[in-house]
């Protein structure tokens, strides 16, 4: 190629100008992801934990309903915001108290030690299989950027438990709640895969690769729509299918593909996974928006994310991180609460602050 010397010039003058104008755009919108995390842990500490007990609030205000301290389900969506905290902020205490919280959930009944809906020294409560899955995912995400065996030991344990939710009726699959065996969901199964992959990759004991694969067969068979996206549940015994689509379900199967490609390199759950993301986009993205619960749709941006990570196409994430901007843009109050309802709750939060953490991370 043969330039002039002025073409020359003309072209490392472009390019300077370009760098100077991506860093500081990339930098500025880094910092502002950063500010937004400690905004709502800051109001997370301020209006939703209750230091002398070590527990946390469902809302703020609290709900004329509801009780003492909050349900297990929040927590785990703050748990794993906690772990993107730290692996993002490098703040190496944010898992910590939460971990601590959800210890008091442990219930230790027959016939596996696992976590029940709400606090167990103030009542005796039921216990489902994906609230315990959920923790799982994070404690595996925590271990494999800390290498601490608590993080390791306690999804071995969860899995225990969570198997004990599996049977063959309908062809197999795990069930959602364990004392009310009346459905199978995608959000139990889903979830389900993605702990067996990543014990089987940490582990590498095959018994794990074999559940992972029993279950994103039975998913897939029977829970998977012709566009790509997953039904919420099978109910048991009629086998009528709810056909209700939700973000955080097509997040579990689209990051469970994406790990079984890395562990396999087989093309076809690259594929696949590129196909569900681009179905997502279509199905769920309306009005140049996401449906409103934003830790379901936090659950969509881990796959799209993991997705990102392989193929490095944007496009998987532009959209989302539009909504991010529409959320804090117009469903944020004066005190940089997060949400629709007059009562903010504490699921709400903790989803942005994960959403905002990994959007940070792909920058």
């Amino acid at each position: 190629m043969n330039y002039s010397n002025n073409t020359f010039i003309r072209l490392l003058l472009c390019a300077a100008v370009g760098l100077l104008f991506f860093f500081p755009v990339a930098g500025q919108q880094k910092e502002e992801y950063a500010r937004r995390i400690n905004l709502l842990q800051k109001n997370i500490d301020a209006h939703f934990y209750d230091a002398a007990k070590g527990l946390y609030y469902e809302h703020y205000p609290k709900k004329a309903n509801d009780k003492l301290h909050s349900y297990m389900w929040p927590l785990c969506a703050l748990v794993q915001a906690a772990n993107e905290q730290e692996a993002i902020m490098q703040d190496n205490d944010a898992m910590e108290p939460v971990v601590r919280a959800i210890e008091q959930y442990y219930n230790t009944d027959a016939p596996a030690n696992g976590y029940q809906a709400y606090v167990t020294a103030e009542e005796h409560d039921s216990r489902f299989y994906d609230d315990n899955q959920w923790i799982a995912i994070a404690c595996l995400d925590a271990y494999n950027r800390t290498r601490k065996d608590y993080y390791l030991d306690k999804p071995k344990e969860i899995y225990r438990f969570m198997m004990t939710g599996f049977d063959t009726i309908s062809g197999g699959g795990l069930y959602w709640k364990e004392d009310e065996k009346t459905t199978k969901n995608t959000c139990s199964n889903g979830p389900g895969i993605l702990i067996a992959l990543q014990l089987y990759s940490i582990t590498g004991q095959k018994n794990y690769l074999d559940t992972a694969m029993l279950l994103y067969k039975w998913v897939n068979q029977h829970l998977q729509s012709a566009d790509g996206l997953y039904y919420d549940h099978i109910k048991i015994p009629s086998l009528k299918i709810d056909s209700a689509k939700y973000t955080y379900n097509t997040g579990t199967m689209l990051q469970a593909n994406v790990l079984l490609y890395r562990i396999t390199k087989d093309q076809q759950y690259l594929s696949e996974a590129q196909r569900i993301a681009a179905a997502a986009r279509q199905y769920f993205y309306r009005h140049n928006k996401l449906p409103g619960n934003y830790w379901f749709n936090a659950v969509l941006l881990r796959g799209l994310q993991d997705l990102y990570r392989e193929d490095h196409n944007r496009a998987h994430i532009e959209w989302f991180a539009k909504d991010a901007e529409r959320i804090w843009a117009r469903k944020r109050n004066a005190d940089n609460l997060v949400g629709t309802q007059k009562n903010y709750a504490m699921i709400d939060q903790a989803a942005m602050i994960e959403i905002y953490a990994r959007l940070l991370g792909m920058l």
